[in-house]
């Protein structure tokens, strides 16, 4: 069951052409809601868990969001900008062609996800986990990843180029054939290891 608090809040905004700002959320649950093409400014949402919740070309400007969880939800075309996410939960959610800008993610799981053409610039993430996600055509522009894993993603086109990859795990990525993906980033000794053996190269130690 949703908050009623929650509830009348998107009603409200809904009324006021479909914009929300300056309010703090806390402990609130919603459920099966659609909030798909609202803008949300300067707004706090503090342990909120979102269950099977539509955020299609939902808006966010300057907003923190702090163990928040998006279970089963939708947010594909969503855009982000000056947004912080801090120990969120957003296993299996849908972010197809998303835009992340100035945002900073610390601690979130993200895994299972579809992040397909999805843009980060200027962003900054601090142990993310990306673990079997799809980020297919996705693009890095001036973002910072620390402590990062990839563990079995799907980087098939994506563009990586300028990044520091050396602070992340990339086990069991998938790459395309000639890993292009990685040309002009930044890679460890161990990762380039990895790298080899999908171009079928042979390290001898």
């Amino acid at each position: 069951m949703s908050d009623a608090f929650f509830e009348r809040a998107l009603a409200a905004a809904r009324e006021e052409g479909d914009r929300m700002a300056c309010l703090r959320f806390e402990g609130q649950a919603a459920e099966g809601l659609d909030l798909s093409d609202i803008t949300c400014r300067e707004t706090v949402f503090q342990g909120v868990h979102f269950a099977g919740c539509d955020f299609d070309a939902a808006a966010f400007y300057g907003c923190a969001f702090s163990q928040c969880a998006f279970t089963d939800c939708r947010l594909p075309r969503s855009f982000w900008k000056d947004c912080r996410l801090d120990g969120c939960k957003a296993d299996g959610a849908d972010f197809r062609n998303s835009r992340f800008r100035d945002c900073r993610f610390t601690g979130a799981l993200l895994r299972y996800g579809n992040f397909s053409a999805v843009l980060w610039e200027r962003c900054a993430l601090t142990d993310c986990d990306f673990t079997e996600s799809s980020l297919l055509e996705a693009a890095f522009k001036k973002t910072v990843l620390e402590q990062t894993n990839f563990t079995g993603a799907e980087l098939f086109r994506a563009s990586l180029k300028g990044l520091d990859l050396s602070r992340c795990t990339l086990d069991r990525v998938v790459l395309s054939a000639s890993c292009q993906e990685l040309k002009g980033a930044k890679i460890n000794t161990q990762q380039a290891a990895v790298v080899a053996r999908i171009l079928g190269v042979e390290v001898v130690p």
